[in-house]
């Protein structure tokens, strides 16, 4: 019995095997939900509990509206000391990212790029900041900062979370500089630009996943910050966020429902920023692995 043998023509169509996916134990989808659900779960309790009035919270706490009440987001959102608090989160925030992707883009780029004496002990200096977390150092950086005449000021804020953000976005960014082939940059100096302009035209395009990565990551510590706000601002309308959701709280504290709605407002800009560059975030993260 002869296997007859078909010759693909130019009009015919090759078919290609298909690749089976590979979905692994249910029972790993069954943790992964029930992990998605514990993280999720108290979120959506807060956003729905501000749709509720205090009666059902009440009478139900785990329940939802019923009917749905927008009044406490509306009064909330009429507020002006709460767009004040917005716009001083936005501000610190805005700030302390720039500063930080600044400074750590120029401290990575030297500690990457050139080879000098104290270059390991610098990386390990900056390194070993990732061991002292701002809760260890908040009282002699609270007298530092009044003796510099910052207190109650969003420069206060902005120069310590500069300083307590740059060891990691060191870490993050000298293994992209230092992944940029050497041939460019001598190609570079061939074509007559400098170093500075190689840092300009060509470090900053290349490293830019991780100063994306490293400047959301400074974004989002800035706007959840609460330990320095409460130890630097002292006035209601220079709190940031974190501050005024305290603030609020302890003023409102029988209004249970009103006190969800500003916390729901208070954490949704966050979460989405931080959603809409997920990717862009964990890009960044894996070249600095790879790097």
């Amino acid at each position: 019995m002869t296997a007859l043998l078909e010759t693909p023509t130019a009009g015919k169509q090759t078919l290609r095997p298909t690749r089976k996916v590979a979905w692994g134990s249910p029972m790993t989808y069954v943790i992964a939900f029930l992990f998605v659900g514990i993280c999720i779960g108290p979120v959506l309790y807060i956003i729905l509990g501000g749709f509720r009035t205090n009666a059902q919270i009440t009478a139900d706490p785990s329940g939802l509206p019923g009917p749905w009440v927008v009044d406490n987001y509306l009064e909330v959102l009429a507020s002006p000391i709460f767009w004040r608090q917005v716009g001083n989160s936005a501000v610190a925030g805005v700030l302390t990212t720039l500063g930080v992707v600044a400074l750590g883009l120029m401290v990575s780029f030297v500690l990457a790029r050139y080879d000098f004496k104290l270059n390991g002990a610098m990386y390990s200096l900056f390194a070993a900041g990732l061991m002292f977390p701002m809760t260890v150092a908040i009282t002699p950086l609270y007298i530092l900062i009044r003796d510099l005449g910052l207190m109650n000021t969003i420069g206060g804020i902005v120069l310590p979370q500069i300083a307590f953000a740059l060891p990691t976005t060191i870490i993050i960014l000298v293994p992209f500089l230092r992944a940029i082939p050497k041939e460019i940059e001598e190609a570079a100096a061939i074509d007559g630009s400098g170093r500075l302009g190689f840092f300009f035209r060509m470090v900053v395009p290349l490293s830019l996943p991780g100063v994306i990565t490293v400047g959301i990551l400074a974004f989002v510590a800035s706007w959840n910050s609460y330990m320095l706000p409460l130890f630097i601002l002292n006035d209601e309308m220079s709190y940031t966020l974190p501050l005024g959701v305290q603030a609020f709280s302890s003023q409102y504290s029988v209004d249970t429902a009103r006190v969800l709605a500003f916390t729901s407002l208070s954490m949704i800009p966050a979460l989405i920023f931080f959603s809409l560059f997920e990717r862009r975030i964990v890009g960044g993260l894996t070249g600095a692995v790879k790097g």
